[in-house]
């Protein structure tokens, strides 16, 4: 999905929010703000994976778990049809600067079953900026 299929001031966005993808992850992917908190964060980050936005995921994953390699030339990446986000909750860390959002995205490749991506995603805020670090399963996607 290209991001010109969310660029309308009329699409709903992505990520699930009643808002239009340009008032909602359209404004950080456009890079005219950065997320406010964790949960937005990750909710930008599932809107990005919509629409093959590899630089988006790149700029926001946290250099320090950064892969080198992240699928943007895969198949899969092309074949994947991302359905639908539920964020179950979100929590603070043991600092201020760090938050988890677990979530469940839903998912097909290649036009298969519908799959379920259940993560708790780990988030670093540094210079007032919030990062992606790294997730945990819950519940392994079937392959």
């Amino acid at each position: 999905m290209s991001t010109k299929n969310h660029s309308s001031a009329t699409t709903q966005c992505p990520c699930g929010t009643t808002q239009t993808y340009v008032q909602c992850c359209g404004v950080f992917h456009a890079s005219t703000q950065y997320a406010p908190t964790a949960q937005v964060l990750m909710r930008s980050r599932y809107s990005a994976y919509v629409m093959n936005d590899f630089a988006y995921l790149r700029v926001t994953w946290h250099p320090s778990t950064c892969p080198t390699d992240l699928g943007e030339h895969d198949d899969a990446s092309v074949a994947t049809k991302w359905l639908g986000l539920s964020v179950q909750k979100t929590w603070q860390g043991a600092q201020d600067d760090e938050a988890f959002v677990e979530f469940i995205a839903k998912y097909k490749i290649g036009g298969q079953r519908v799959e379920r991506l259940h993560e708790v995603s780990r988030f670093v805020r540094e210079d007032g900026r919030w990062f992606y670090v790294d997730g945990a399963f819950l519940s392994t996607p079937r392959q």
